[in-house]
């Protein structure tokens, strides 16, 4: 039996291996693609997902949310190590639809659509989330689990010393979904930095004669080279792919239950996760964290995952 999930997603390289993997995996039913602002703007966002998808063309097509510019992004972006389009120089063409909806109303209507059955995969910043919670928190109830790719515990944050970029571009927004009464799962920078990759990767990729080929052989080399440039980074995390892996085999991670907020307003800590860690915590426990991994195992699975969405896409 397939498992309906909604890919919300600010693609970037991370988000569209991740993409490309959960739209040719046989387990799960993407039924859409909610874009948001965060590595690229909105704007740029909502290019990227329209253009993933036209070059993937799966079997299926899921719906597209269009994402809504930020109130108050940052001046941080991610654009530094995934090229000014957010895809290492992919350069999709701008589409227009003549029935855009907001991310957050396709949500909605998905959810209500498959009441207890929709997971929602949240893979950039909350923000979509967090509007949704505010225009229709009845709706909050009907979505199954909610499975977040950010935060850290006692990792340093990637984006600031004690932030992560998802996190810190919308902390309202991760604020607001850690306090919902949503059943959540999330996946921390403690573990996707552990599992990583090196250039023997590269070997391993469907060929590019497939469609999913083509785009991996673009965005994965992009990525490994703009890391070692920038970052003096010799392998590579996929933040993203590994969340996804979570989806469907969360038995090759160790899960706590654990007690979490977000500061919003720290001149040094914005987006910084908290956690009650204390001997008799006080704080209610609100979300299960990924504390380890089957290193081995789920970078194999990542593998499995990519080479298959080759096959399906020749």
């Amino acid at each position: 039996m397939t498992k309906k999930i909604i890919l919300d997603c600010d693609p970037g390289i991370d988000d569209a291996v991740a993409i490309t993997m959960a739209l040719f995996d046989p387990r799960l039913d993407v039924v859409a693609i909610t874009a948001t602002a965060g590595t690229v703007d909105a704007a740029q966002a909502n290019i990227n997902t329209a253009g993933i998808l036209a070059k993937l063309d799966p079997a299926r097509y899921p719906r597209i949310g269009t994402a809504v510019p930020p109130t108050d992004a940052p001046v941080l972006d991610d654009s530094h190590l995934n090229g000014l389009d957010g895809l290492g120089g992919c350069h999709f063409p701008a589409a227009t639809k003549q029935n855009d909806h907001p991310s957050d109303k396709v949500m909605a209507d998905l959810i209500r659509q498959y009441p207890g059955e929709i997971t929602l995969v949240c893979l950039g910043p909350l923000s979509n989330l967090a509007r949704l919670a505010r225009r229709d928190p009845g709706v909050l109830a009907m979505i199954d689990k909610v499975v977040i790719s950010g935060g850290c515990v006692s990792h340093s944050g990637n984006a600031t010393v004690t932030a992560e970029m998802n996190f810190f571009f919308d902390p309202s927004a991760a604020k607001e979904v850690f306090a919902s009464p949503t059943t959540k799962s999330l996946m921390p920078l403690d573990v996707t930095d552990s599992i990583t990759f090196g250039l023997d990767l590269i070997e391993k990729l469907p060929s590019a004669s497939s469609r999913a080929g083509e785009l991996l052989h673009q965005w994965l080399p992009y990525k490994f080279r703009v890391g070692h440039q920038k970052l003096g980074r010799e392998v590579m995390p996929m933040q993203d792919a590994v969340t996804l892996i979570s989806v469907v085999e969360p038995e090759l991670f160790q899960w706590e239950e654990m007690a979490g907020d977000v500061e919003v307003s720290g001149t040094l800590t914005r987006g910084m996760t908290v956690f009650d860690r204390r001997l008799r915590p006080e704080w209610p426990m609100n979300m299960e964290v990924a504390r380890r991994a089957s290193v081995t195992d789920v970078r194999d699975a990542i593998i499995r995952g990519l080479r298959y969405a080759g096959q399906q896409s020749g």
